[in-house]
Formats: structure tokens, C-alpha cells, sequence
């Protein structure tokens, strides 16, 4: 069952347990959005601009929601951040920052950056279950996000 609006949801975090909690956080929510992984900032990028292996646009749909972490390797979430936000063709898509941080100047730096809302990853699975319900319930039931085609790069 698919709960709102049809969208797809792409976290991008390195942690594989943290991936794996998500995901299982998800389905205990009963959530049947379509999920997707990236492992970066690069990999996020990639994937929102159909690069690489991720030029499938029907592997590798529009997000309509990106749940991003700040610190993974290679390119973390802030820079990934401002170079979504600096895109035209990605701006417009929602940035939830999921971080372990719970830093002052990274709560500051990525609102000044556009981020959409900033949320501290919960400590326990049902804190994560949770998290996922009311994250889901506003971002997918209440607010309007822009229409799909809007957002087709």
C-alpha cells in the first residue's frame, strides 16, 4: 500500500547497517514508496542526473524526496548539497538532511543552503519506525510537492 502520493524516495547514506535499518524501517511502516540507495554525494549526483550507472531514467527514477546524510566519503552530503541547490535542474527537488550530526553550524549551514528540513537519526529502530511515519506523513501525504514532470530534468 502505498501511502499519499507515489514518489520515490532516495536516501543517500554510506552506512550499509544505517541503509538496511532505513529500509527496514520503511517496510515496518508499511510503506510501499519506491526506495533507492546511494552511497555519496558523487553517487547522488549521478543518479539525479542519470549518469553512469544510474542513466536509466526507469532504474533510476526522479526522487521526489532525497533523505540525505552529511558525512560519507568521497563527496559528503553538504557539498552534494550545494551543488543540487545550485542545479536548475535539481533545486527543486526536497533535501531532508538524516544525520547522526547534531551540530549547530551543520543545522545553520544546510538551511542556509536551501536544505528543506534538517532530522537527527534516532538511536533505537523504533525511534527510526518513528521517524519514518511522521517524516513520511508530512512529506508525502500533507505537503504538495511539485509535480513529477516538473521535475524531469
Amino acid at each position: 500500500m502505498t501511502l499519499g502520493k507515489p514518489i520515490t524516495i532516495l536516501v543517500a547514506d554510506d552506512d550499509p547497517d544505517d541503509r538496511m535499518l532505513i529500509e527496514d524501517a520503511f517496510l515496518e511502516s508499511k510503506l510501499s514508496n519506491r526506495l533507492h540507495f546511494v552511497k555519496d554525494g558523487i553517487e547522488l549526483l549521478e543518479y539525479l542526473r542519470h549518469e553512469g550507472s544510474f542513466a536509466d531514467p526507469e532504474s533510476s527514477p526522479r526522487p521526489g524526496i532525497v533523505l540525505l546524510d552529511l558525512n560519507m566519503p568521497r563527496m559528503d552530503g553538504r557539498e552534494a548539497l550545494a551543488e543540487i541547490k545550485a542545479d536548475p535542474n535539481l533545486k527543486q527537488i526536497p533535501i531532508v538532511v538524516l544525520t547522526t550530526s547534531k551540530a549547530e553550524e551543520d543545522i545553520l549551514r544546510t538551511y542556509d543552503m536551501g536544505v528543506n528540513s534538517f532530522v537527527t537519526k534516532p538511536v533505537t529502530f523504533e525511534g527510526l519506525v518513528d521517524m519514518v511515519r511522521v517524516l513520511t506523513s508530512y512529506w508525502i501525504q500533507i505537503v504538495e510537492l511539485p509535480p513529477a514532470e516538473a521535475l524531469a530534468s
